[in-house]
């Protein structure tokens, strides 16, 4: 069963916004695109830095790290561009009476 925890309240994040929110230890940038949620770490794979700093696109829904420009997918985490090659963590999201809630799905599992 997933360990789904709150980490903000709904009316925190309005649509196409995002916001930074911590898992225990781990910064969590927390995307509304649309309506639907998607969560991912804060870290670039590559350099170690913070994406929230990076240029986020909506429309394709990624976002490029701000030190060396690798891009991710926002919603499945996957490194698009070089020089990441990792993809980033990623979690569940979920809205539960008000909560915005998340659930780990899995480490950077895999390489491109």
């Amino acid at each position: 069963m997933a360990d789904f925890k709150t980490v903000a309240q709904a009316d925190e994040l309005g649509e196409n916004e995002a916001i930074l929110v911590r898992y225990g230890r781990i910064p969590v940038i927390i995307f509304n695109i649309g309506g639907e949620y998607h969560a991912i770490e804060d870290k670039c794979t590559h350099a170690d830095v913070a994406l929230s700093g990076g240029e986020v696109n909506l429309n394709t829904c990624q976002i490029t790290c701000p030190k060396h420009g690798a891009a991710f997918d926002i919603k499945t985490g996957q490194a698009l561009s070089a020089p990441a090659v990792v993809p980033v963590m990623t979690f569940d999201v979920r809205e539960h009476e008000g909560d915005i809630q998340l659930a780990p799905v899995g480490r950077r599992a895999s390489r491109d």
